[in-house]
């Protein structure tokens, strides 16, 4: 039950991000469900292994090079569902930031602390 909650969290963060950002556009709420489950398999699959694969230049941007990891993540997302549409990449990487931000934000609200710490 909470991974179907998280799932309409992040489609649903995913569905807000066109409205904050014109060079980002989704077509229907159901392209937003796809967009998040398809989402988080590539990142779940395909994105550790990029960050292993720049680990160097990661350590070297201190970090900063995982937010193009991100946006690349959003971008190739953007190419393989058809109705969501990225007109840049670098619309991507600021597309990717801001879905972070009101995923993170959504399930601070929407989700309980169930292990009985404050």
């Amino acid at each position: 039950m909470r991974l179907l909650l998280i799932w309409f969290i992040n489609a649903a963060a995913l569905f807000a991000v066109p409205y904050l950002m014109h060079s980002v556009t989704m077509s229907s709420g159901w392209t937003a469900l796809l967009a998040a489950a398809v989402l988080g398999l590539v990142n779940a699959l395909i994105r550790p292994l990029l960050i292993l694969l720049t680990l160097p230049v990661t350590f070297l941007s201190l970090g900063l090079f995982i937010l193009i990891i991100n946006g690349f993540m959003f971008w190739l997302v953007a190419q393989m569902i058809a109705g969501f549409h990225v007109a840049s990449f670098w619309s991507a990487v600021g597309g990717a930031i801001l879905y972070s931000i009101i995923s993170w934000a959504l399930s601070t609200l929407l989700l309980s602390n169930d292990d009985g710490k404050a």
